[in-house]
């Protein structure tokens, strides 16, 4: 493999932009200094004017494979994460079949394997009758990024209600448990509340009265009675209300918590007002909100309550996505663009360069125990992305990567640019265009 050494660049890392020589030797950063000297053959690039920050870690994707693979597969999605700045992911299990025992994990990582250009680990599911089995992820709890529990939420056949299955895994888990949260019998109350008042549902503006602020309420807090009364390892998802945020704390350091939030990137982004001109493309469970939640979940990204940014990067077809709204399934692609996205809010003034990298990069890593990931450090596997502030960059339909095809960018221009990305010291994508083709690894977690 090829070494590369890139001069001049605004090293942004632990809460710091300094300007540094940064050399990627053997898949590895082996020197982060200013003015290195070599002895031996590396490729140069000039990082004059460009910032190196970590390779995003993205808690939360849904790469739709296997099963589901005219969506998207896990190649496809993977070169789409990379070519955004992701270099490393972690998969959910609603695929068909569902990844509901140690088998069905085990045959992603060896697609994987063979297939993805990104870091990445994949998260055991959790139905209402798999306990045993989902337990069994005690004993790899360093080779897997955790369990997930659909809670209160119906997706496929995994949507978990049963209390005793409930209480099990929150006894016994012995890794992290993330949690999608929404209640479903407040959903399904909602939705039959519209149609007895005769109202016609036939759009995505109705969403976020359907999937409302009381439904991911009512199950988050329901998730963190459960954990608070075990002391187990909780993370909730994509939290996208008010409401929520008095869930959360900030009086303790993220290593010493035991119970952790996540923010997505297009509940940062968009607000329900936006369903007028987006309709089912941003349709996504749970719901995008009205105005002041998201400007509450700035307030609680930055001060800290709020733990990560990632995606819920999740990928159906564009004549999926143009059935009548109830129809239409929920989700949306994002990973490629999530990082564009926050350097938009960055040049808007909402975040700063460190905060951005802190709850992108940094904070994945930590909250998951990822080994040797999420830092630009001497020693560390050299994940990273070098991105130009002062270069724009469009979205057109021949730059998508997303097996799908589409994204609701298209046609939009980011202020910034990402003009690198290297996984494990391999540079991967350059200006956008794919330059090699190295497999990720594993990702490996150091777990007491």
């Amino acid at each position: 493999m090829k070494n590369y050494i890139i001069r001049n660049v605004q090293v942004i890392n632990e809460g710091a932009i300094e300007r540094k020589d940064v050399y990627m030797k053997n898949n590895r950063f082996e020197r982060i200094e200013g003015n290195i000297s070599l002895k031996e053959r590396a490729d140069e690039i000039d990082g004059e004017n460009l910032y190196l920050l970590p390779g995003l870690i993205d808690d939360q994707v849904h790469f739709r494979e296997p099963g589901l693979t005219h969506k998207a597969t896990i190649e496809t999605e993977a070169r789409a994460a990379v070519a955004g700045g992701v270099t490393s992911f972690m998969e959910m299990p609603n695929v068909i079949p569902p990844t509901l025992n140690l088998e069905r994990l085990e045959e992603k990582f060896q697609i994987a394997k063979h297939s993805s250009i990104a870091n990445h680990s994949f998260f055991l599911g959790v139905s209402n009758d798999n306990a045993i089995d989902a337990l069994k992820i005690n004993k790899h709890k360093n080779e897997i990024c955790g369990l997930k529990i659909f809670m209160g939420s119906s997706t496929g056949n995994m949507l978990v209600d049963n209390i005793v299955t409930l209480e099990t895994i929150f006894t016994e888990s012995e890794v992290l448990i993330a949690t999608h949260c929404e209640k479903e019998s407040i959903i399904r109350e909602n939705l039959e509340r519209l149609k007895a008042d005769g109202v016609d549902i036939n759009h995505a503006r109705f969403h976020p009265i359907i999937r409302n602020v009381e439904a991911c309420y009512e199950s988050s807090i329901g998730a963190i009675q459960l954990a608070k009364k075990h002391a187990t390892r909780l993370h909730i998802l994509h939290i996208s209300t008010e409401k929520e945020l008095q869930l959360f704390t900030n009086m303790f350091p993220l290593k010493d918590k035991r119970i952790t939030a996540e923010v997505c990137v297009h509940h940062l982004y968009f607000t329900a007002d936006d369903y007028e001109q987006y309709g089912n493309l941003i349709k996504c469970n749970p719901a995008i909100k009205a105005k002041e939640n998201k400007e509450a979940l700035w307030k609680a990204l930055l001060d800290d309550r709020l733990d990560i940014i990632a995606t819920d990067h999740a990928p159906h077809t564009w004549e999926e996505k143009q059935k009548p709204y109830l129809e239409a399934p929920a989700g949306v692609p994002l990973v490629q663009h999530s990082l564009l996205m926050l350097l938009d809010a960055y040049k808007e003034g909402r975040i700063s360069l460190e905060k951005l990298v802190e709850k992108a990069c940094h904070a994945p890593a930590l909250c998951f125990d990822v080994k040797e990931r999420g830092f630009i450090r001497e020693g560390y596997f050299a994940d990273c992305v070098l991105v130009d502030l002062t270069k724009t960059s469009s979205v057109s339909k021949e730059n998508i990567l997303y097996k799908c095809g589409w994204s609701p960018f298209e046609g939009h221009t980011f202020s910034s640019s990402i003009e690198k990305t290297f996984v494990n010291g391999n540079l991967l994508f350059d200006q956008g265009r794919q330059v090699d083709d190295v497999n990720g690894m594993r990702l490996s977690f150091d777990r007491k």
